[in-house]
């Protein structure tokens, strides 16, 4: 095969056309330049120029410094939050250590008044127990007891039994009474009774039961009960005293219906004839209280004798008419 060489091809040529007219698209782009400068207003060129400048300028810093003004706002508004926020903590602070203190000082009033109290009560307890020895020291008048009473440590509701004082026995008395109570000397202790049991004159000794214990009735009177004793004392009290013919037992409430109560319808003296009778044979028949005239004897308050009864509107009912007995 034959080979040939390659011939280095040359720049193609421009148009002739094309030379002529760069030149002048150039001349008429530098005259269409100068004239606008020559039309222009020559007294505004540099001034407007400068202010053009400065404005941008100002504009540029005015701008910067509105930046660092918000800047600045919000970090003073963040401190004063702080600030805020600090002070509203310590108002807290202050509150709880003021309500702190009222507490203190509240509850240190509450101890001293208190202490002031508990000094006020032995104060009271030691003048009170000075009165009583010298009440106790300075007794020198003597009573007897009329009936067995009952020896309370104190004059008030609240005071405790400690024994029982024997009828006509004679005791000191310190001339102090209180609560219907009077106050005694007991083996140089001081005790309270009730103030209606002492006499300045010494006691008969109570006259014997008689064969009344034993007795059996003839007038004809009979009863229908519930206890063996009330029959035992059906015929004491008839045996002894033939007038009273009237007793009652069953009825249908209380002690009565129970079958262990019996009313024995006497009144005036011989009534309290009765009753005391029965009182002092209590043990013999069992009995555990007995009522008359509006008044109340009991095994369980012996000690303190008869008792006076409130006011229940009629002669029967306050037993002025009958006597009352129940027996266990």
């Amino acid at each position: 095969m034959a080979q040939h060489r390659h011939k280095r091809e040359t720049n193609a040529r421009l148009p002739r056309s094309v030379l002529v007219a760069a030149p002048l698209a150039v001349v008429a782009t530098m005259s269409a330049v100068t004239m606008g400068v020559l039309s222009a207003d020559p007294a505004a060129s540099d001034s407007q120029l400068l202010a053009s400048s400065a404005g941008t300028s100002l504009s540029s810093s005015t701008a910067l410094t509105d930046r660092r003004g918000v800047t600045v706002s919000r970090s003073r508004s963040r401190t004063a939050d702080r600030d805020d926020a600090q002070a509203e903590r310590d108002a807290e602070r202050e509150a709880e250590r003021a309500r702190s203190q009222e507490q203190r000082e509240r509850r240190e009033a509450a101890a001293e008044k208190a202490e002031k109290a508990e000094k006020a009560e032995r104060q009271a307890e030691r003048e009170a127990a000075q009165a009583t020895l010298r009440a106790v020291r300075s007794a020198d008048d003597a009573l007897w007891t009329t009936a067995p009473l009952n020896l309370w440590d104190g004059p008030g509701e609240d005071a405790a039994r400690v024994a029982v004082l024997e009828e006509g026995r004679k005791v000191l008395v310190t001339g102090r009474r209180a609560a219907g109570r009077a106050e005694v000397v007991i083996d140089g202790t001081a005790r309270w009774v009730s103030d209606d049991y002492l006499s300045a004159e010494k006691p008969a000794p109570p006259e014997p039961a008689g064969p009344s214990l034993g007795g059996q009735c003839a007038n004809g009177s009979s009863i229908d009960a519930g206890r063996a004793t009330l029959y035992e004392i059906h015929d004491a009290v008839c045996s002894n005293w033939p007038e009273i013919t009237a007793y009652g037992t069953w009825r249908g409430d209380g002690e009565h219906g129970q079958g262990r109560a019996m009313d024995i319808m006497v009144t005036g003296a011989t009534g309290w004839e009765v009753a005391n009778f029965l009182r002092a044979n209590y043990s013999a028949f069992g009995i555990e209280y007995l009522i008359y005239s509006q008044n109340i004897w009991s095994v369980e308050r012996g000690g303190e004798g008869w008792r006076g009864m409130s006011d229940r509107g009629s002669t029967t009912a306050n037993h002025y008419d009958h006597v009352h007995v129940t027996v266990y």
